[in-house]
């Protein structure tokens, strides 16, 4: 599910989650990319990849959520584990990241944990802003 979710991102042309303006159409990019990347496949595999991928987008399933939890988990760990290179670069602030990934607690509540536990950190550290 994730994997097929990050297909239609790349596709459509993945924007900075914390750049408020490159998010705007991120969405209808998205769509779009997913209907023409699935109408590509022949009808089984577009419908089985479609419903994949509308299932991850809805989170509404436990595996839907457990798949966002892993999306934004994946960033967060680039970011902690670069001393927070990208969150330093963009001026990103301690509120943002947990605003953003809070989303991983509905997945899990183990990783969010961890997640916090990284956050804290990585404000105590000056990779993120405290506001």
């Amino acid at each position: 599910m994730v994997l097929v979710h990050d297909i239609v991102e790349i596709d459509a042309g993945d924007a900075y989650c914390y750049d408020e303006i490159a998010v705007r159409d991120q969405k209808v990019r998205e769509q779009e990319a997913a209907t023409r990347i699935f109408g590509i496949l022949p009808h089984g595999q577009a419908r089985e990849f479609r419903e994949l991928w509308d299932e991850f987008e809805c989170r509404e399933t436990p595996e839907a959520k457990f798949a966002h939890a892993l999306d934004r988990l994946q960033p967060l760990l680039h970011n902690y584990h670069t001393q927070g290179k990208s969150w330093l670069e963009h001026g990103v602030r301690v509120d943002q990241v947990l605003d953003r990934n809070r989303v991983i607690k509905d997945g899990s509540e183990r990783l969010w944990r961890e997640a916090e536990r990284m956050i804290n950190d990585a404000t105590e550290k000056g990779w993120l802003a405290r506001e």
